[in-house]
């Protein structure tokens, strides 16, 4: 089984709490990324991340001196979203560091496919990113199928906890023979199911916490799963969408 979750714009360096244990499996595509980004004016970089000059600044320097083998930061503990927060990766126990390690995959429009401690540097790039790296159109279209075939595993069972923006680049490659349970944290208002962007994010992190702390391997044994007040439907749930609602 693999969890699949999303990345965090906000990033931090942390190399001196805790050294990375591997290199990314496709760091030769965020290479060929890096050199393609340095090679645009700011003025391009800035249309690209689609902000203020502030981070423009902050980014084109990144990207400018940017090294991706050396002083990296373990990718759950250099994000540093709610996500990541209520995830609380920093006091893991060893048994849940073995677990995410094992488990939890972290999709990147830069890196592709990133496990918990593979060594990351700080960088700004959303999958939804019009990037038109050589010919292709985006970074969908430059991915392609790889960031699948990084996450499927076996058991053919994949555990969504990102948001719509990653978890299209899997669920386009998905077999008959796969089973993907995408996770809904919301609340009941008028007769519908509403997600609510941070407590949504809030309920990603613990599950994935949670998750470790059981050591889930099933789809069953994530229903379990009642922090911060959300508790799972077996009403509204179907076999590949599991809702959990608060109040």
């Amino acid at each position: 089984m693999k969890i699949i979750i999303s990345p965090a714009k906000k990033m931090r360096d942390a190399s001196d709490i805790m050294e990375a244990r591997d290199l990314p499996e496709y760091l030769d595509k965020a290479e060929h990324i890096k050199e393609w980004i340095q090679k645009l004016s700011y003025e391009e970089k800035k249309n690209l991340w689609k902000c203020n000059d502030r981070i423009a600044e902050q980014n084109e320097l990144r990207f400018k001196e940017m090294n991706l083998r050396e002083n990296l930061t373990p990718a759950l503990l250099s994000y540093d979203g709610i996500q990541y927060q209520y995830m609380a990766p920093a006091v893991f126990e060893d048994g849940q560091n073995d677990y995410v390690e094992s488990h939890l995959r972290i999709l990147s429009g830069f890196y592709g496919v990133l496990r918990p401690f593979d060594g990351v540097t700080p960088y700004r790039l959303e999958m939804q990113t019009r990037a038109r790296v050589d010919d292709f159109k985006d970074l969908y279209d430059y991915w392609g199928e790889s960031l699948y075939k990084a996450v499927i595993d076996e058991s053919r069972l994949i555990i969504n906890l990102a948001s719509r923006e990653y978890s299209k680049c899997i669920e386009k490659y998905l077999t008959p023979e796969d089973r993907f349970i995408t996770c809904i944290f919301g609340e009941p208002e008028n007769g519908k199911v509403v997600q609510k962007g941070v407590y949504a994010k809030m309920a990603r992190g613990e599950m994935v916490r949670y998750m470790a702390s059981v050591n889930a391997e099933t789809g069953d044994d994530i229903k379990g799963f009642n922090w911060s007040g959300y508790k799972f439907s077996e009403e509204l749930s179907g076999d590949n969408e599991y809702i959990f609602l608060k109040g």
